[in-house]
Formats: structure tokens, sequence, C-alpha cells
């Protein structure tokens, strides 16, 4: 599933990163409209934001985050020329990632 990441400077100074994941996001309570069957539990679960290879925030995330989901983190001190990255981790064992550098 592709995952997008677009950094953006902040309007009090400072960067932002938003990260766009493409996933289904299954809660597991609604059913399949053709066969009537509950839709499998199926949502991100772990999204960790890192800033030249260290930690600078961690979402936990369950089923109750829609379709698709935007996620947005201050970036505090980063300057141009920092490495971004992101990686999330579903329940199913499924990843994804993207990287940026600020410019």
């Amino acid at each position: 599933m592709a995952t997008k990441m677009k950094i953006k400077k902040s309007k009090g100074g400072g960067y932002q990163a938003l990260v766009l994941a493409k996933h289904p996001m299954e809660t597991g309570l609604r059913k399949d409209k053709k066969t009537g069957e509950k839709i499998p539990r199926h949502f991100i679960k772990t999204m960790q934001f890192l800033l030249n290879g260290k930690v600078v925030a961690q979402a936990n995330i369950s089923q109750a985050v829609s379709k698709n989901p935007l996620i947005g983190v201050s970036l505090g001190d980063a300057q141009p020329g920092d490495k971004v990255s992101v990686s999330w981790v579903d329940n199913k064992g499924g990843t994804g990632s993207a990287e940026k550098t600020i410019k």
C-alpha cells in the first residue's frame, strides 16, 4: 500500500510532516454488501517518524481511524537538509514507508 509524505514549513517556524497512508482501515464491524459476511479487521497499528534516524514521534493507531488516514507531526528543530522517514505496521503484518529530505 502506498505511503506519501509532504514536508511543510509551519507558520510559527519549524517543519511539519504530513503522511497519507493508503490503507483500508477496516474495523471488523462492516459487512460485505454482496455476501453479508463481516469484513475482517485490517488497520494500521503503529506509525513511527524519524528525523535523521532518531525517533521523533510514534502514533499508536486503531481501527477507529478512517480509510487512508492523514497523520501530521511537528518535526521540532528540523533544518533544511535533514532526512525525515516514516514507517508503519498494520495488524496483519503489512508495512509501508516513505522518506524525504527537507528542502
